[in-house]
């Protein structure tokens, strides 16, 4: 394998992590603090190494929480109508069969066998890992499913490292994880059992395309239960993980409302602003323009397709006010290219640059574009930090977390226009570029942990929810985003932070338009 005419080998993958700085707590465990240790591990003696590095007993822990994703309520409701019918909960071996040809392996396949029902999570997980991905029932669930509180619904399980998508976490753990196992079979270690880690690997390697990866990369595949054992009880203490390691990584529970921090903010005059929508009824004649534009094209539901619809009209007519011919548009965290192929369609003056990082998304991208016959767009497959470029407007749909405030970042750096309608406030935490708040505004007035409620809270907006609760949460994500806008507005910034109309068209409908005075 071939890396900007380097040789890249499995060492070369534990030797050149991604630099410190700039990273969330998990990416620097995955792509930092996970190599060093295990590169400190092969180049140790053997006996100085009585112990299973922290941070891969941190990995094991990780895996062992909750998976939180985009849609999970939806999701976790599937599950719960798959166990109420009988289904199986744990995740099977794939199964092979001559079906659909998805890797450069002759013969490899992925098949979801429907007579011997898998694990919800395993089926939504390797649907992504299609270009044509499975389609998604467009049946509503049943009033009792429907109607289950959320606390009540299963969790998920990890399939993949960052949950049920196999992403780049898993690419650069695996070398690392593997030449932990080596070390432990040469030297005839008996550590500690790391379950989650055996089933990871195991499900990692049945990823199309990763055995020849492998082999081109000279790593033979071990079989984990020859490796590990239990340890005797004196040895138990060398396995346990440091404190400061934990407290790294710690994710906050809250216990209580949102109330008390929201009568705090506003006994010092903070409450959340939304600005009136400058074209509520625009919309584009989606009837008028080719199949290729649309976001349904046949993989979602009616409704949920008009949703997306409803979305795109309220980017792009910000984009097309804020536009003008010859301008540089990038589409961050892009997906499968809703956005930036309607802003190519619609702006052919304009460049516009969708960054994801994604591989099959992009190439789901590409062939709409190809078949549209767009000569305006490019496509580059990264992490967004990675991206290096002027531009003039940078455009977002439900970036998660913190990626808004990265997106945001991005389009201050350049004196770039944004127009972003975060997501998945939950996700949002402290990371060594990114502490919150984010405004001076808002750190007068609250800590981090109270920050961190309105954010937990300003996820509490899911149709299933009751009224009042969708509206105290509708609350708090205005609270959030008026604490971004605050902060862009210190860097020169005039900012707005308004509702899509309909605001029927997301549960996570804010949208924050930025424009560098």
């Amino acid at each position: 394998m071939q890396v900007e005419g380097r040789t890249c080998s499995m060492k070369n993958l534990l030797l050149y992590p991604r630099k410190g700085g700039q990273v969330s707590q998990w990416t620097r465990l995955c792509e930092i603090s996970i190599p060093q240790a295990v590169e400190s591990l092969l180049n140790a003696s053997p006996d100085q190494c009585q112990a299973i590095p922290p941070e891969v007993l941190l990995l094991e822990k990780k895996l062992g929480e909750p998976v939180r994703v985009h849609n999970d309520d939806k999701i976790r409701r599937q599950k719960l109508q798959q166990q109420k019918a009988g289904y199986k909960t744990a995740a099977p071996a794939l199964t092979k069969r001559a079906t659909k040809n998805l890797g450069p392996e002759e013969g490899t396949t992925v098949e979801i066998n429907d007579q011997e029902p898998a694990s919800l999570e395993l089926k939504v997980a390797f649907s992504k890992l299609v270009v044509q991905e499975i389609p998604a029932t467009t049946n509503r669930e049943p009033p009792h499913i429907r109607k289950t509180k959320t606390s009540d619904l299963p969790p998920l399980e990890h399939v993949f490292a960052e949950g049920l998508y196999f992403t780049l976490a898993d690419i650069v753990l695996l070398p690392c994880i593997h030449q932990f196992l080596v070390f432990i079979k040469k030297h005839n270690k008996k550590l500690l059992d790391l379950p989650l880690i055996s089933s990871w690997y195991h499900r990692v390697q049945e990823v199309p395309g990763v055995k020849s990866a492998a082999a081109k990369c000279n790593m033979l595949f071990l079989q984990f239960p020859d490796l590990l054992s239990s340890p005797d009880e004196q040895l138990r203490d060398f396995y346990a993980i440091p404190d400061d390691l934990e407290e790294e990584h710690e994710d906050y529970q809250f216990i209580g409302g949102p109330r008390p921090t929201m009568t705090k903010l506003m006994e010092s005059g903070i409450e959340a602003k939304f600005s009136p929508h400058p074209c509520p009824r625009w919309t584009l004649d989606w009837n008028s323009l080719p199949a290729a534009v649309s976001p349904g094209e046949g993989k979602m539901s009616s409704d949920r397709a008009l949703r997306k619809q409803q979305q795109l009209n309220n980017l792009v007519s910000m984009v097309t006010k804020l536009s003008k011919p010859g301008d540089v548009i990038v589409d961050f965290c892009s997906g499968g290219g809703h956005v930036g192929i309607v802003l190519a369609h619609m702006l052919p003056s304009c460049q516009v640059v969708l960054i994801e990082n994604k591989e099959l998304s992009l190439v789901r991208a590409k062939d709409r574009s190809d078949e549209l016959g767009l000569h305006n767009i490019w496509f580059i497959q990264a992490n967004l930090d990675y991206f290096k470029g002027t531009f003039n407007i940078g455009v977002a749909l439900h970036a998660c977390g913190v990626a808004t405030d990265m997106v945001i970042e991005h389009c201050i750096k350049a004196h770039a226009a944004f127009v972003i309608c975060p997501c998945c406030y939950g996700f949002i935490q402290n990371t060594v570029k990114f502490t919150f708040p984010r405004s001076h505004q808002f750190k007068e007035v609250l800590s981090y942990k109270e920050h961190m409620i309105l954010c937990r809270f300003a996820d509490q907006t899911a149709v299933q929810l009751p009224p009042k609760r969708r509206l105290i949460g509708k609350h708090c994500m205005g609270l959030v985003d008026l604490d971004r806008a605050w902060a862009a507005e210190g860097c020169n910034y005039s900012v707005q932070v308004m509702s899509m109309e309909p605001e029927s068209c997301s549960p996570k409908n804010n949208m924050v338009v930025g424009v560098p005075i």
